[in-house]
């Protein structure tokens, strides 16, 4: 899978946004690798991407095996960073993903923490066959210059490659669990976990019901360490 290392991700996709050039960013993990191996469609989807950042720890550690010193760069955090510079821009900005009611929370949390962004609108991630129709349209119809996707991984990445090319200026980033976040329905890890990359462990706690996708992560461990010492020896 790629992943982009830049010092100032938002600046690139500022950067972007100036030129009218359409992204998808994808935020990878571990899980979302160990699902690309063996999902054919969901690794073209990441392949396809413009833009895919070191979101996990995991990816973080595939990386340091090879030399690389890198930053983690959480999804949610470049998320928050893109909503104030296309605040700033003057440019809207669409929330789509959560449970009925949390985009509305999550964009209620947003107007009290940065008053001047525009909203071009919300909508819930449980979709029915005619909600897509309407959604599409209305996408096509505001242009927003960012959008939002909250529905999981990997749905979020198959929704946004199949409707990308309705708003082809825009900036898409799938962003998980984030709108739970920001709607207050759920907390990040402390820092220090944070910094000590255990963010996953401390979501595990949250999220007990997960332990099944998390064993995605020793075996990805494990095919770094191999891959790195094979390609070392070579």
């Amino acid at each position: 899978m790629p992943v982009q290392l830049l010092d100032d991700y938002p600046q690139w996709l500022c950067d972007r946004a100036e030129r009218g050039l359409g992204t998808h960013v994808v935020t990878l993990n571990a899980e979302m690798t160990m699902q690309a191996r063996s999902d054919r469609q969901l690794a073209q989807v990441l392949q396809r991407a413009d833009l895919a950042i070191p979101d996990g720890s995991g990816i973080v550690f595939y990386l340091q095996l090879r030399g690389q010193t890198v930053r983690r760069t959480p999804g949610i955090e470049l998320a928050e960073s893109m909503v104030r510079a296309i605040a700033r821009r003057g440019e809207s900005v669409f929330f789509l993903g959560g449970a009925p009611g949390v985009a509305d929370r999550a964009v209620a949390y947003w107007r009290q923490h940065c008053p001047e962004l525009t909203v071009a609108g919300c909508q819930n991630g449980y979709l029915k066959p005619e909600d897509e129709a309407a959604i599409a349209l209305t996408l096509q119809r505001l242009q927003p210059k960012l959008i939002l996707v909250g529905m999981g991984v990997p749905r979020q990445e198959f929704w946004i490659d199949r409707h990308r090319h309705l708003c082809p200026q825009s900036i898409w980033i799938g962003v998980g669990g984030s709108f739970d976040i920001w709607a207050g329905l759920k907390v990040r890890a402390p820092r220090w976990i944070q910094r000590a990359h255990l963010e996953w462990a401390y979501r595990l706690y949250q999220e007990p019901w997960r332990w099944r996708r998390m064993l995605a992560l020793p075996h990805f461990a494990w095919l770094a360490a191999v891959t790195a010492l094979t390609e070392g020896r070579s």
